[in-house]
């Protein structure tokens, strides 16, 4: 039975919220709790001293029934078949309240990849996606990276699969390096999809750009990103953390050198004139807007009531837990949900789809306009949903989104 803080546990305790307050036809909802594909392989790999490895892949789709399926591969010790059905459903919440044309799906290893070498991480991926290939496809399902996989990683992938269909199929995967059919703009998707919401949360609000202070947990791509971008427009990073660690600075942190500090030492600790904090103590700081941008499951019952900031963006998918979801509303504090608030990075990847089927490629500047015309549509869309029902903006986009592929499933049917 999964833990009730846990991510699976999270992800159904929300759908089955959304389906009592949509009045959900039981038979759908039943169907919307259980994903449509499941796959689990061995990955035998041949590691440089020539022993023989056995790792654990994961594939899961979780609903089809609006687009072909999409979602991230992770390469991490704490992958579990419970942990990427629970991201496979989120993703397909999060195609729909951006209203693309796609499902959600999740994939992973149970691996180190930190105590790998690089041949021995693209022998994993080669011979994982060789055992998955029935389940992927530009028609069917689109992988993309995650923690720990990157643009080589998709290189490879496109690479593998390409081999064995006789010819190059850029749209299999996104996340690509732009020379085999990227596209611009992706690898700063998320964390400016981000910046959008939190923006606007700003003007909903009534707070002010200027001064505004944040917080971000997890100083990888995404909430690296974020910080320079919010400190663009006027806000001030007052904390950041990694895995080893944070930084805090009451008068602020210089964003852009803060990145290139941790490209130096391989980590924002150390930096000059901070204080180190944990991450435990950056999620309770006194700040305006508080971004979890690295793993799931950070904010909880033991910490909720101590969180302190005025919004709560999660750059992070499933930062926090079901019952930490209660005690934020009680507190007020202003969610801006992980399907709504990193919806960016899937945007752009289906932008980039759309392109290696059409063979026709995008300015930089026009991914970014038509980023910003789809994340400020999805806003204003929850924001209306929230309004009229009654809802906070987790339940608000959550509703939506299970609505909109609920409406897919009875339209469509089911089969035979």
């Amino acid at each position: 039975m999964a833990d009730e803080e846990s991510l699976i546990s999270t992800a159904l305790a929300d759908l089955d919220t959304a389906a009592e307050i949509l009045n959900l036809d039981p038979s759908c909802h039943a169907v919307l709790r259980h994903p449509q594909r499941t796959l689990t392989v061995s990955v035998p790999v041949r590691m440089d001293d020539e022993t023989i490895r056995v790792f654990t892949g994961h594939r899961v789709h979780h609903s089809y029934v609006r687009g072909p399926s999409k979602g991230g591969i992770r390469y991490h010790p704490s992958v579990t078949l419970d942990e990427t059905t629970a991201l496979a459903m989120i993703m397909t919440w999060k195609c729909a309240v951006v209203d693309i044309p796609l499902g959600g799906a999740k994939g992973g290893i149970v691996c180190n990849p930190k105590s790998m070498s690089l041949g021995e991480l693209e022998r994993m991926t080669r011979r994982y996606i060789f055992m998955i290939m029935p389940l992927i496809g530009p028609e069917q399902d689109i992988p993309a990276p995650d923690i720990y996989t990157d643009a080589q990683t998709m290189a490879w992938i496109m690479d593998t699969y390409s081999m064995f269909k006789g010819y190059s199929v850029p749209g299999v995967v996104t996340g690509k390096p732009v020379n085999i059919g990227g596209t611009l703009g992706r690898k700063a998707a998320t964390g400016r999809g981000c910046m959008f919401v939190v923006l606007e949360a700003l003007k909903h609000l009534g707070m002010r750009r200027k001064g505004s202070t944040v917080a971000i947990q997890g100083y990888g791509n995404v909430g690296s990103n974020v910080a320079c971008f919010l400190q663009e427009k006027g806000l001030k990073l007052i904390a950041a953390s990694d895995s080893r660690g944070g930084v805090m600075n009451l008068k602020g942190l210089d964003a852009r050198k803060l990145v290139s500090h941790k490209e130096k030492t391989g980590t924002v600790v150390g930096y000059k004139a901070s204080k180190e904090i944990s991450n435990e103590e950056l999620l309770e700081l006194d700040c305006d807007v508080l971004i979890p941008a690295a793993i799931e499951n950070v904010i909880t019952r033991r910490n909720a009531a101590n969180i302190k900031a005025r919004i709560l963006a999660e750059a992070a998918n499933g930062p926090v837990t079901a019952q930490a979801n209660r005690i934020l509303d009680e507190s007020g504090i202003f969610v801006l949900p992980d399907i709504l608030a990193n919806t960016g990075g899937v945007t752009v990847s289906y932008f980039e789809w759309v392109q290696d089927i059409a063979s026709h490629f995008w300015t930089e500047e026009d991914v970014n306009i038509k980023l910003e015309n789809v994340i400020m549509k999805a806003f204003k869309e929850v924001v209306e949903n929230s309004k009229k029902h009654e809802l906070n903006m987790r339940l608000g986009a959550l509703v939506l989104a299970v609505d909109r592929v609920a409406a897919a499933f009875i339209t469509r049917g089911l089969f035979p």
